[in-house]
């Protein structure tokens, strides 16, 4: 009974399902959605930056830290006085190379001068320079000329670079320094030439090896000749090795020597001598952002003869103050071949002997600068010589020549100052003072020959794109020389003073002028050779 009431339903339910399930035709169905959700963009929060105090460093920074000069030191070298006024003018190029200089004067003064450069600058770079001058003055036979050139160049490689040079100096001076009342002389007796060859070659590195060694050997060859007078050959040679220890360390060797045979022709007594100068140079070298120390002793060989030279010489930047100072004990040999000795002194007698010179020197020193254009700087030095040639004017004779007296022992006290203003390119003005106060001497009375007291002074201004005007005069007082009987007496005060302008007319072409010693003051830098007055020149300038 169960079962079938069961069953009745069953069915029931079955029946009932599809009646519902019919679509109803005569009404438009419409769904509708009944929800609470509602569809939104989620909200980020919203980054706020608040401001945090720094944490104080307390650490002590002890990396040194120095102000940098806005303008350059100039290394001032006083250049000696020749016996003539008219100095050679130097080429105040206008951004030039290559150039032909030419030009002609009130003394008879044909001037010439060219210059050429070769190579790109990366894998080589030669130069080629000569220059020819002669003048003659309004004593007899008051002539000079100089015909001069070089050709140098330089060789890279990706590590070093080898560089050389050839010179060739031919000089023609006339002894006119003689009392010209008492004495007639032919002019080719009183010439006075002077034959300079010379050529060296050497290596240096561009980039510090593995080993960490820096190197620059080079040797030198001249050879030297006064006109059936004298010959004199020499062969030089410089090899210094530096080796670094550390960022601060290092050690250095250097090895010198100075070689030259000299023979004398034509005289009474013809003199045929060998000299040779020896030294090995070890330095032991400290060196940071703020000091350099260099410390050593040099063996030396003075023609065969023993001395041992100091070599004790530093510098040091004072913290936050632009001051270099420098302090030193060095020595030095100086080879006193005729060669050399012609340079400083033109009229010079062949030579009896050779003698170099010993040179020790104690200095102290500084460099600086104030504000971005000026620099200045000063030395004191105390040096002791032995061996110091004097020029003495031959008393025996005519005065026109001088012979070469070495002062066995002398002292010295020398000062030497120079400042500079340097506005960019536009104007420079340098002055440097030289003062020597000579003492203690042996065998001489005094250091004949020998300027006391120099001044020196230079302008440069480029007044415009196309003007560039330049100046220059020098101040000393007379050396001290020597008359018969042993009378002493010293040459008058000189003074000398040239301006000097160069005109670019366009690209390629330029005019120049000089007017050397305008004052038109007679002055002497050695006995008997007064020097030419007031003298112009002038001329042309051609760009290649």
């Amino acid at each position: 009974m169960q079962i079938k009431y069961l069953l009745n339903w069953i069915l029931f339910f079955l029946f009932c399902i599809p009646v519902y399930s019919q679509k109803d035709t005569t009404k438009k169905q419409t769904i509708d959605i009944i929800s609470s959700f509602k569809p939104e963009i989620r909200n980020f929060p919203k980054l706020n930056f608040s401001a945090a105090y720094l944490i104080a460093d307390s650490t002590k920074n002890l990396a040194p830290y120095t102000i940098p000069s806005y303008n350059l030191f100039f290394s001032y070298q006083p250049v000696s006085l020749k016996p003539l006024a008219l100095t050679l003018d130097s080429v105040l190029q206008l951004g030039t190379r290559n150039y032909l200089k030419l030009g002609y004067g009130n003394l008879s003064s044909p001037f010439a001068a060219a210059n050429l450069n070769f190579g790109n600058g990366i894998n080589s770079l030669f130069n080629l320079s000569a220059n020819y001058f002669s003048a003659k003055g309004a004593i007899q036979h008051q002539e000079y000329s100089q015909f001069k050139s070089k050709f140098s160049g330089s060789y890279f490689t990706p590590s070093n670079e080898v560089f050389g040079n050839l010179g060739l100096t031919i000089q023609d001076n006339y002894l006119y320094g003689y009392d010209h009342s008492l004495y007639n002389y032919k002019k080719q007796d009183l010439l006075q030439n002077f034959n300079d060859f010379n050529a060296s070659i050497g290596i240096r590195n561009k980039v510090v090896n593995d080993w960490g060694i820096n190197y620059s050997p080079f040797i030198q060859f001249s050879f030297f000749d006064n006109y059936l007078k004298l010959k004199e050959n020499s062969f030089k040679f410089d090899i210094p090795v530096e080796k670094s220890l550390s960022d601060i360390y290092s050690i250095k060797l250097s090895v010198k020597a100075d070689i030259n045979s000299y023979t004398s022709k034509n005289s009474i007594d013809n003199i045929q001598f060998n000299n040779t100068l020896f030294q090995l140079s070890p330095e032991f070298i400290f060196k940071n952002n703020l000091y350099s120390l260099h410390g050593g002793l040099n063996p030396s060989w003075d023609d065969g003869q023993f001395v041992l030279l100091p070599n004790f010489y530093g510098q040091g930047i004072l913290n936050n103050f632009p001051l270099l100072l420098q302090a030193g004990y060095t020595g030095q040999l100086i080879s006193n071949s005729f060669r050399n000795l012609s340079l400083f002194n033109p009229y010079l007698s062949p030579l009896l002997r050779q003698q170099n010179t010993r040179e020790k020197e104690l200095y102290v020193g500084f460099k600086s600068s104030s504000g971005s254009h000026i620099s200045f700087s000063a030395k004191f030095s105390y040096l002791q010589y032995n061996n110091l040639p004097l020029f003495i004017n031959d008393t025996a004779s005519d005065y026109k020549s001088f012979l070469i007296n070495s002062a066995s022992e002398i002292s010295n006290f020398r000062i030497h100052a120079d400042v500079s203003y340097l506005s960019s390119d536009q104007f420079t003005l340098s002055s440097g003072i030289t003062y020597n106060g000579y003492q203690d001497l042996k065998n001489n009375q005094k250091p004949w020959g020998i300027i006391p007291f120099e001044w020196i002074n230079s302008i440069r201004w480029q007044a415009s794109n196309k003007l560039l005007v330049k100046s220059a005069s020098k101040f000393f007082t007379g050396a001290p020389f020597v008359l018969k009987n042993n009378v002493e007496k010293s040459l008058s005060n000189g003074f000398d003073l040239s301006v000097g302008a160069e005109y670019s007319i366009n690209k390629r072409f330029s005019a120049w002028i000089d007017v050397n010693n305008i004052l038109n003051n007679k002055y002497a830098r050695w006995y008997n050779y007064q020097v030419y007055g007031i003298n112009l020149l002038g001329g042309f300038i051609i760009k290649i």
